[in-house]
């Protein structure tokens, strides 16, 4: 037996399992909210069983996998976790959204150097209310304490989600063609992406983020409204596609407008967008006026207030706009498609 006085422990070693516990037991009744008929066993066990829905006839399982990125340095400078986790589901499930599936479900890896459990809490919840706007389960996770190997204070987070769509009903981009319409989603803001130039912004204007800022429609904090987690687009995209043909889509992530849109096209068809189709939120103008950025780097980087793009005919487009603004989107029709030219295509983007 060793001698009580040297004996250690794992709490010793900067790892304290029953705070773990208890982290699960706080998170379960939050999780339990976002089951599904499907999950036939979640938290707890080495591995969730789900099976697929019976409607299917030829299922297709579409997977996504994300991070949140350097948003997270506000959610620490400012001691908010309650919304981030929403970022994190949303980043998965939206992309997933994309090939036209819907989401089943949806894990987390949750990493810090030592467990705080109000802070995990708040996040796991957060992740909780985003599968509940996506329609997903949250069967699983991870959280992991790595004591004297991560960064004192903070955690890092990823995601990883999987959905099915009937194979028939795949949404490939395929069938696009010149003169198609493309509807734009708005955005909530930057979403998650862009934060790096975000945080570069910041420090050279030494704005302060609880500072008022002035928005469209209200006054909040400049801190709060770069945390304003991702839109997810799920619910009404789905209904959409029961009604309408939606020949592509593009969720509007790292790269913006222009590095994103162009994904679903076939070879030789491009996107132009009209910029002055949508009144841009204020929050992008402040961070090209703060930074001095270029309005074309603007639209590589930023989704400078559309968050998702819809391409269907242009016979379809008033009647689809209708229905997602119905839905509750505020969705506007932003340009057309076209044939491109000889070498790479690339989008254009109209400046407003």
């Amino acid at each position: 037996m060793p001698d009580a006085k040297t004996s250690l422990s794992y709490r010793d070693a900067g790892v304290d399992i029953d705070a773990g516990d208890r982290l699960v037991d706080a998170i379960k009744p939050f999780a339990k909210r976002t089951m599904r008929p499907e999950v036939l066993a979640g938290i707890g066990g080495f591995g969730a069983l789900v099976e697929l829905p019976k409607r299917y006839r030829e299922p297709v399982l579409v997977s996504g996998t994300d991070g949140v990125g350097t948003k997270l340095k506000l959610a620490f400078a400012l001691n908010r976790h309650d919304t981030i986790g929403i970022d994190l589901v949303a980043m998965s499930v939206n992309d997933i959204l994309v090939q036209g599936a819907e989401p089943l479900f949806f894990l987390d890896y949750y990493v810090c150097e030592r467990l705080d459990v109000a802070v995990a809490s708040d996040v796991i919840k957060g992740i909780a209310a985003g599968c509940e706007q996506a329609g997903c389960a949250l069967i699983g996770g991870e959280t992991a304490e790595h004591p004297k190997a991560f960064v004192e204070g903070e955690y890092d987070l990823a995601g990883f989600g999987v959905g099915v769509v009937e194979k028939s009903c795949v949404v490939d981009g395929t069938r696009i063609v010149a003169g198609d319409a493309l509807i734009g989603l708005a955005s909530s803001g930057p979403h998650s992406n862009g934060f790096s130039l975000i945080r570069r912004i910041l420090d050279k204007s030494g704005a302060d983020l609880r500072s008022p800022f002035s928005g469209t429609h209200d006054v909040n904090t400049l801190g709060a409204t770069l945390l304003e987690p991702t839109r997810i687009y799920v619910k009404p995209v789905l209904a959409l596609l029961k009604e309408f043909d939606v020949k592509g889509m593009a969720h509007i992530t790292g790269g913006g407008l222009t590095e994103n849109t162009h994904r679903m096209f076939p070879d030789g068809l491009r996107a132009n967008i009209d910029a002055a189709s949508w009144s841009r939120p204020a929050i992008f103008d402040w961070l090209q006026r703060e930074g001095n950025v270029a309005t074309d780097e603007m639209h590589r980087v930023f989704n400078c207030g559309i968050g998702f793009v819809l391409v269907v005919s242009a016979a379809d487009a008033q009647a689809a706009l209708a229905r997602m603004n119905a839905l509750g989107e505020h969705a506007m029709l932003i340009g057309q498609v076209e044939r491109a030219g000889p070498g790479p295509a690339s989008t254009v983007v109209r400046a407003a």
